[in-house]
């Protein structure tokens, strides 16, 4: 304990004049003795953040839900508003939301940063709700399309947020648990967006009933967030360090208060502040994280899985199996995968997970490729297929999916963590597009296998990557993972 407090006086020692007289507030109002300290060597109960991580988590479910609310009402919306045939016009429903993603997500950092992130989640909602509500009662092709131009800037800023949050309000020892309950919500979203889906064609207009019910958990969403605790690190950056002491309270328990207020101090620098600047995510000292960052949602979305989910449908239709139960199993395959993230990531570690996982990809894109062989017969080239391409579903949840949203915010330094989320949720949404608008057609002219053997060199490039750059940041506090990342000049 006598070297704990020797290392935290040595750093204290270090701060500029107004980052003591922070640390001395700190230290004079707080109602904690000195042994308190000894926390660090205990772990909060994770009961009293988990509300707080589930009602964020509902941005999540709702991300889901808008990804997969139009696939089987898009017959019955483009008869309804008379667009039937059109295949442009229907790429557009399909899609818009996507344009809408990139403006929202390139605000998020701004937003989170500007007004904190619990009204980040409230902004997310409302104009999800508007945008829902303009598509459940439109009657023409231009109001479905402002209705999915709103949802879609919810869903940009939703992602960003959600893993701010989670990341700012769980203690280290369920932070990655916590991180897979991101994956988890988006997933059941997309399962319940396709449970909603089935009347649809039985009963007339009910598309629109798919579009009302998700404003029922958008408006619990915004109005829930008002009774949650707002991220601390977040007060503490706007000089509240009052109101951060009380929601640390509210989070961690009041034993837990003085030593989490402390670990922050320690790296404030009396810049977090200041205006962060574009420039400074783009070189200089903060360029290897941005770095890992971007790069780390590119691979994601190079290595095949929106074309894998695009191409799941006719895939499964080919071997006899109706798109509805197409569908249930690759949800099955993906809840499966996340609910298996949830319970090994504080175990085994985010690294790991990715490191298997993409390792997993790869081999699940070499059995398509193998099922693509002119040499493999009707029925073996069938099952190759369908077993690959759950497979492939099954291990990037394992790890791809939900990891990349969870290190990002620890691997990003306080000051920088909003935005630099907007910067990669960018390169996310943007390579999300190009993969769909693009897939299809690379598929007619390059064949399967030769682009299912692209996608597994990708997920292979993904792996060394992941071994070379990625640091382990299991069970450490957001501050010893800055420390190690951007060593104090």
């Amino acid at each position: 304990m006598l070297e704990r407090e020797g290392r935290a006086f040595s750093m204290y020692k270090r701060m500029p004049s107004r980052d003591r007289s922070d640390v001395m507030d700190v230290e004079e109002n707080s109602a904690f003795s000195q042994d308190s300290m000894d926390v660090e060597t205990t772990n909060p109960s994770m009961w009293l953040s988990f509300p707080h991580v589930v009602v964020g988590t509902l941005s999540s479910f709702l991300f889901g839900y808008h990804l997969g609310v139009v696939n089987e009402p898009l017959e019955s919306i483009s008869l309804d508003l008379g667009f039937s045939g059109n295949t442009l016009a229907e790429g557009l429903v399909v899609s818009t939301c996507l344009g809408g993603a990139l403006i929202g997500s390139l605000f998020s950092g701004w937003i989170a940063d500007g007004v904190g992130r619990r009204r980040a989640f409230q902004l997310c909602a409302l104009p999800m709700i508007i945008g829902a509500s303009t598509s459940a009662t439109t009657k023409t092709l231009a109001g479905m399309l402002i209705g999915r131009f709103l949802v879609g800037t919810g869903m940009g800023i939703g992602p960003s947020a959600v893993a701010l949050y989670v990341t700012e309000v769980s203690p280290a020892s369920v932070r990655g648990t916590y991180g897979s309950f991101i994956q988890i919500a988006t997933c059941l979203g997309l399962m319940v967006a396709l449970f909603i889906g089935i009347p649809v064609k039985e009963i007339a207009g009910w598309w629109r009933i798919c579009f009302w019910v998700s404003t029922i958990p958008a408006g619990f969403l915004a109005v829930a967030m008002m009774f949650c605790a707002e991220s601390p690190h977040w007060l503490y950056k706007q000089g509240r360090i009052a109101d951060a002491e009380a929601e640390f309270e509210r989070l961690l328990g009041g034993s837990h208060v003085k030593y989490a207020m402390v670990e922050l101090a320690k790296l404030d620098r009396g810049d977090d502040a200041d205006t962060v600047k574009l420039s400074e995510l783009f070189y200089g000292r903060h360029f290897r994280v941005v770095y890992i960052g971007s790069t780390l949602f590119a691979l994601q979305q190079l290595s095949g899985i929106n074309a894998v989910f695009y191409f799941s449908s006719s895939v499964f239709k080919s071997a006899g199996v109706p798109s509805d139960v197409a569908n249930a199993f690759i949800g099955v395959a993906n809840l499966s995968g996340s609910i298996i993230a949830m319970l090994l990531m504080d175990k085994l570690g985010r690294k790991m997970l990715l490191l298997w996982s993409f390792f997993g990809m790869a081999i699940s894109m070499l059995v398509q490729v193998a099922a693509a062989n002119t040499f493999v017969s009707g029925s073996a080239s069938l099952y190759l297929s369908v077993g690959g391409m759950l497979m492939f579903v099954l291990t990037f949840a394992l790890g791809a999916g939900p990891v990349p949203s969870l290190l990002l915010p620890e691997i990003f330094p306080s000051r920088i963590r909003a935005k630099a989320m907007a910067i990669c949720m960018s390169v996310h949404w943007v390579i999300n597009f190009f993969v769909g608008l693009l897939f299809l057609r690379l598929l007619e002219q390059l064949g399967a296998q030769l682009l299912y053997s692209m996608f597994a060199s990708v997920c292979m490039m993904a792996v060394v990557f992941v071994k070379k750059n990625v640091i382990e940041t299991k069970g450490k506090s957001l501050q010893e993972i800055e420390v190690a990342l951007l060593p104090q000049e």
